[in-house]
């Protein structure tokens, strides 16, 4: 084996960045394409539902394991998960790949048993580290992931029958839980990395950290996830999500948020979260008797918030842990731009009166081009060592 590919191992952000982004095109076009009536692969019973789990556990888990192996070993000064530990990792989360990928032909008990094999070693490894470095401030860290893990389950034992008529449930605490995770973790990184920048132009107004809207933070984003997972479309659902936004929004003014828009490198970040924003303010709305579907909440939480997040960490830290600028290329800034494009699309073309089935297409295709572009700027980055020869091991 060529030592390329021993680099691919050296930390978490490299094989998990490269084989979540080109997973998400895969599964994007196998779910369009089936959309279309084209099985050219072997789906399960449900389509939508094998969708959105793949998407929460199979692209975004991914990403979130590829920055938390990365940056646990900052956060504890251990050595990173590297090489075979890190290998058998990345195995499990391809094992469930597959798995649910012909979950139309296998038993639901053996497709069980591979997707649940990532989760759980993702969390064991996690907490190893932060645990082990006693890194207390990322302990909600590791019960996040163990969460996930645990509704995981929930969903499998769903499509077994033993949760009747709570199929879909597990996928929705999953996609909030993300969503907690960002929150939690972005509200540590967008202003810090806002704030280094913004010192280098030599900047003297810095985002700024209320106590109080950060305490508020994770319970409001948990309580708007439970009481949408559980009891969606209702009142009370509307109205903790309304507070969510508020929370939201009020953290993300404090930001500098307009003080970014020369570098898109930083600014990407501030409008993925804003998608999340207005997720939870079109989630909130929606069950108020506006006539917004539900649906629109839903796509720009996971289409924006998720996803845009994915882009925006993805491409910083990419440059970041390979010894290169933080600079964003031209190929970068047209994924940004493609993939604003097809989430705007997603979320409010319906809108336009538009079919939706065309409609469905452009976004796809903006999603494909997007992650296409990323993987074209970053492949090589991420395959190879450090071009500042600083070592990885």
């Amino acid at each position: 084996m060529t030592a390329k590919y021993w680099t691919l191992l050296n930390f978490a952000f490299r094989p998990f960045f490269l084989l979540g982004t080109l997973f998400g095109v895969l599964a994007i076009i196998a779910w369009i394409t089936a959309m279309h009536g084209i099985t050219w692969w072997t789906p399960p019973a449900d389509i939508t539902s094998w969708h959105a789990h793949e998407m929460l556990l199979g692209f975004a888990t991914a990403a979130i394991a590829g920055f938390v192996l990365t940056a646990v070993a900052t956060w504890t000064g251990r050595r990173p998960v590297q090489g075979p530990l890190l290998g058998t990792l990345v195995v499990a989360w391809l094992l469930g790949r597959l798995a649910m990928g012909l979950s139309g032909l296998w038993p639901p008990g053996a497709v069980a048993l591979l997707d649940m094999a990532f989760p759980v070693l993702l969390t064991i490894l996690a907490g190893r580290e932060i645990f082990g470095g006693a890194s207390k401030r990322n302990y909600q860290i590791v019960a996040l992931l163990g969460l996930i893990a645990v509704v995981n389950l929930m969903y499998h034992l769903g499509l077994a029958g033993l949760f009747t008529g709570m199929e879909r449930v597990p996928l929705y605490l999953m996609l909030h839980l993300i969503l907690v995770l960002i929150t939690l973790i972005g509200g540590r990184i967008i202003p810090a990395f806002t704030g280094n920048w913004l010192r280098t132009q030599g900047a003297t107004d810095l985002p700024r950290q209320t106590a109080a809207i950060e305490h508020l933070a994770l319970p409001i984003t948990a309580a708007a996830g439970i009481a949408d997972s559980f009891w969606p479309g209702t009142l009370v659902a509307g109205s903790v999500a309304l507070a969510a936004a508020a929370v939201h929004g009020l953290r993300l003014a404090r930001w500098k948020t307009l003080s970014t828009l020369r570098e898109p490198l930083l600014a990407i970040l501030h409008v993925a979260y804003l998608w999340i924003v207005l997720g939870y303010a079109l989630l909130g709305l929606s069950a108020f008797g506006t006539g917004l579907p539900r649906t629109f909440a839903l796509h720009a939480l996971t289409m924006g918030g998720v996803g845009g997040m994915i882009v925006a960490v993805g491409t910083r830290v990419g440059l970041a842990h390979t010894g290169r600028a933080l600079h964003a290329a031209r190929l970068t800034v047209l994924c940004y731009l493609v993939f604003g494009l097809a989430v705007v699309t997603r979320v409010f073309g319906p809108l336009t009166g538009a079919d939706g089935l065309l409609l469905l297409d452009i976004a796809a295709f903006g999603w494909i081009a997007a992650f296409m572009l990323f993987a074209w700027v970053y492949w090589p980055m991420l395959i190879r060592p450090r071009v500042d020869g600083v070592p990885e091991r």
